[in-house]
């Protein structure tokens, strides 16, 4: 009843699960049903739909000759494109407040763009090449990180083609992949401070931000839903030290608007310095609405504590550090500027003012103009 009968339409070769007839009024009706369910009498928050690329496409996974072409030639599934785009019409017509996200793996156009400009509807994308470039960077050695800089800086080509939101998912720490700190290099300090800088990166850079449980305290063994999560190393200053890490970075993007005022769009970020490759470290702006002083964020990602550096900002005055990821109460070595630093009038990286920074080992400052 649900499922093609010709196995070149009707079954997955990747997953081994057949595969739903979108064109059939029952099949639409059992799963606009059961999503509206979800949210009319659980309440929950949003929907995510999984592996959308394999609802788009009729050759997905598949060699030539394994699968049928639509009725106009083409390799786009228009039954699950219509179901796609009626499901969000429904889900936000008759709840405003909820989100829906596309885990969508490939550069189909417009997937959180709205209906009737001929999106798919969803609210919001997984920027998957985020999560896989910074991955890949973050489990080199920091000696090495200089060869790979570009995989900082990429996504900054299309971050705003789509609502995009930066996923550290389930996905990353299931099936023999290991937990998000087991991933960083170094030893159990510099472990932790990857793993602090890691997060500081992800909240400094535009799009909404999603962490899976566990992360945010840095289990160490592999997710598993047969088990609680490991509370009990909360114990252990490291751990705890990360989750206050979290808890502030949380507060500060919330009381902090240019950190979320524009997050997917490009009047909210600006480069200061994305090319010291050689020293590993980046700096960028994030603004807020006209008039709004913005937020400096300065990532070193080598273990080597920056005496000194040079950042050029747009106006002179004390810039207050307002986050420190290198701070004793997160499990860091206490490195910084004391509080902040004045902006002396001196051009750097093409503005009319510096500001002279220590920049801690393996870590991120946040700063703003007092």
């Amino acid at each position: 009843m649900f499922e093609h009968a010709d196995s070149r339409q009707g079954f997955h070769p990747d997953w081994k699960t057949h595969i739903f007839n979108y064109g059939r009024s029952e099949v639409r009706s059992f799963l606009m049903s059961s999503a509206m369910f979800w949210l009319d009498k659980y309440h929950v928050d949003g929907l995510r739909v999984d592996a959308v690329a394999s609802m788009l496409y009729l050759d997905y996974s598949r060699n030539p000759g394994e699968w049928i072409p639509n009725k106009f030639g083409g390799r786009e599934n228009l039954e699950a494109i219509d179901f796609l785009r009626r499901f969000n019409l429904e889900a936000y017509g008759e709840h405003p407040d909820i989100q829906t996200f596309a885990e969508e793996s490939t550069s189909y156009p417009m997937v959180s763009r709205p209906t009737h400009l001929g999106g798919l509807g969803f609210g919001l994308k997984w920027d998957m090449g985020w999560m896989h470039d910074t991955l890949t960077y973050f489990q080199q050695d920091p000696i090495h990180r200089q060869y790979h800089h570009n995989q900082l800086t990429f996504r900054m080509l299309y971050s705003f083609h789509e609502n995009f939101v930066l996923p550290l998912s389930h996905d990353e720490v299931v099936h023999g992949k290991g937990s998000l700190i087991g991933k960083m290099p170094g030893d159990e300090w510099q472990k932790f401070a990857n793993l602090r800088l890691l997060f500081a990166y992800m909240f400094a850079q535009p799009g909404k931000k999603l962490l899976f449980m566990g992360c945010e305290f840095g289990q160490v063994s592999e997710w598993s839903h047969d088990r609680s999560l490991d509370w009990d190393v909360l114990q252990y200053p490291v751990h705890r030290g990360l989750m206050n890490w979290v808890e502030q970075l949380n507060r500060v993007y919330r009381s902090e608007s240019p950190l979320h005022w524009f997050d997917n769009d490009p009047r909210g970020f600006e480069w200061v310095d994305c090319n010291d490759a050689p020293g590993s470290i980046i700096a960028l702006l994030r603004k807020g609405k006209d008039g709004e002083n913005p937020v400096l964020i300065v990532c070193n990602f080598t273990p080597v504590p920056r005496l000194g550096y040079m950042v050029g900002v747009p106006t002179g005055g004390y810039w207050k550090e307002i986050l420190n990821s290198d701070g004793l109460e997160y499990g860091g070595s206490g490195s910084g500027n004391m509080g902040g630093a004045e902006a002396f009038p001196e051009k750097t990286h093409g503005r009319p003012y510096s500001l002279r920074l220590t920049l801690p080992p393996l870590g991120a400052l946040f700063l703003r103009k007092a």
